[in-house]
């Protein structure tokens, strides 16, 4: 995930889908300088950790698009 959009998604009132090693979580807050965020599990909020950036998936991202086309029906 980038900076930007880990920033957006922190400060943003609507809850996004986000997953660290496949672990729902809550992004508390952004280092840019050391391209790291400050988050928890989402059961587990006593769970404080930083991550790397790079480490974080937003679920929209992880569909590629030959899934999404399998997905929706063809017209006839």
């Amino acid at each position: 995930m980038n900076n930007q959009r880990a920033q957006e998604i922190a400060v943003s009132p609507v809850m996004v889908d986000v997953t660290y090693n496949g672990t729902p979580i809550y992004i508390q807050n952004v280092d840019e300088k050391n391209e790291t965020a400050r988050i928890y599990p989402l059961d587990q909020p006593e769970n404080e950790q930083s991550v790397p950036l790079s480490s974080l998936v937003e679920s929209s991202q992880m569909l590629a698009m030959e899934d999404i086309n399998m997905i929706c029906p063809l017209p006839e």
